[in-house]
């Protein structure tokens, strides 16, 4: 690396809070329209889930075709067949979560319950582990690995109704977390002098 190189590296975080003090309209605007159609969509999980299911579909499709375009492209590479294979089941998923949404989108729920059961357990099991290390955080990591399962036995419960709300609220709750996050974000920046 060149010394001008590793400069700019060193100076990373004032470049981003420059560039955040200088965009802070634009990070507004969006935290804005993010916590808005995560209020929408809260009203209609049903809703959110199936969009979300759709937009997925779409994302695995043409990053199969992509794949498949770069994997023949370059051929003679190493791992040509697992390339292949990789570029090709992302192209089948996303036809299979296009072809029938609804049906993803229960997929999708399930694969959401065996996240939050597995991420859980592997969180709290972390937690312990570190308890030591991570004095006084290790609890919070102990409390986010219980809300996981938490989670997936609320909506585990509440099966099969929970398969058409479960996904489009959660991905709601995102959209206005991350939404509120932006404007606090751009609000902050607003008032730093840089």
């Amino acid at each position: 690396m060149s010394t001008n190189q590793s400069a700019n590296a060193g100076n990373l975080p004032a470049m981003f809070q420059k560039s955040v003090h200088d965009h802070w309209g634009t990070f507004l605007a969006e935290g804005i329209i993010l916590a808005i159609l995560g209020l929408a969509a809260i009203t209609i999980p049903p809703l959110a889930g199936l969009a979300a299911t759709i937009i997925l579909g779409w994302v695995l499709l043409i990053g199969g075709v992509v794949g498949l375009v770069s994997t023949f492209r370059a051929r003679q590479a190493p791992g040509f067949w697992w390339s292949l294979l990789s570029a090709l089941i992302a192209l089948l998923a996303g036809a299979v979560l296009l072809w029938n949404p609804l049906q993803g989108l229960a997929t999708l729920t399930f694969v959401l319950i065996a996240f939050f059961i597995v991420d859980g357990i592997l969180i709290i099991v972390l937690a312990i582990e570190h308890h030591r290390e991570l004095s006084g955080r290790w609890e919070w990591m102990l409390l986010g690995g219980i809300m996981d399962l938490v989670l997936a036995a609320i909506i585990i419960s509440g099966l099969p109704g929970t398969l058409a709300w479960a996904l489009g609220l959660l991905v709601s709750i995102d959209l206005v977390f991350g939404g509120f996050s932006l404007v606090a974000m751009a609000l902050s920046a607003r008032q730093e002098n840089v």
